[in-house]
């Protein structure tokens, strides 16, 4: 186990533990009930279960290492939720419309990380205000909705599959990816306006703490705004007596 596996909260270690092994389960009794497919699935599931680990290991001094536990866990849950049970509603029963849970859950968590991922890339360079991290956490979320999309379509052409429930003479391929990309646009609007309150102090447990915060950076911003207008107006005032 890598060093900064340590720094993990124990109830969020302990969970990470527990999704891994019910996806690990299912993978094996998929395989031994004739669904390769499910079993390869469960393995790359796992695999991006462990992508907070590999930005650790291999983040080195980039900004890729500050991206918070919490984004892993969401991922996990949601990844658990899109496999296990998302996966098991359309395989082996006749429900089919899990898939527009997932594509608004997909849309949510990609706006919740937006917002956060905006914030870490930006922050050498200062702080990036609420309304370009909101947008960014938008358009970050709608953009990997348009990827999938393109994804599930080559698939379809390529491989003969039918991600997108694509029928000749019908608009079923049509009307699946819009009502996904509608979904996605749904969560990632809500995501966004969820994270942007809890972060900036208008909601949440911990909203006090962060209105402190943000007006003790106002203070400061402001303090150096002045300082730097006194200096320049003191060098100009040196440079008028010359």
């Amino acid at each position: 186990m890598i060093k900064a596996y340590g720094h993990l909260p124990k109830s969020q270690k302990i969970l990470w533990i527990i999704l891994r092994v019910i996806i690990i389960c299912w993978g094996v009794y998929g395989l031994f009930h004739g669904s390769v497919v499910e079993f390869l699935e469960a393995i790359f599931a796992v695999i991006f279960t462990h992508l907070w680990d590999f930005f650790q290991i291999f983040g080195k001094k980039s900004f890729i290492i500050e991206v918070p536990v919490s984004a892993q866990t969401v991922l996990n849950i949601f990844i658990f939720i899109a496999v296990v049970i998302g996966s098991t509603l359309n395989n082996r029963t006749a429900f089919h419309d899990f898939d527009i849970v997932t594509h608004c859950m997909a849309g949510f968590i990609s706006a919740w990380f937006g917002y956060d991922f905006a914030n870490i890339v930006y922050r050498k360079r200062g702080d990036l205000g609420p309304a370009m991290s909101s947008l960014f956490s938008l358009t970050f979320a709608l953009a990997l909705s348009v990827g999938w999309e393109i994804y599930e379509f080559s698939m379809d052409r390529i491989y003969g599959l039918s991600l997108q429930n694509s029928a000749p003479n019908t608009e079923a391929g049509l009307i699946d990816t819009m009502v996904d990309f509608i979904m996605c646009a749904i969560g990632s609007v809500v995501g966004m306006l969820l994270i942007a309150f809890i972060r900036n102090g208008i909601i949440g447990k911990h909203k006090k703490e962060v209105k402190a915060g943000r007006r003790l950076e106002n203070e400061k911003r402001l303090l150096k705004d002045r300082l730097y207008q006194e200096y320049m107006e003191k060098q100009e005032s040196e440079a008028e007596d010359k």
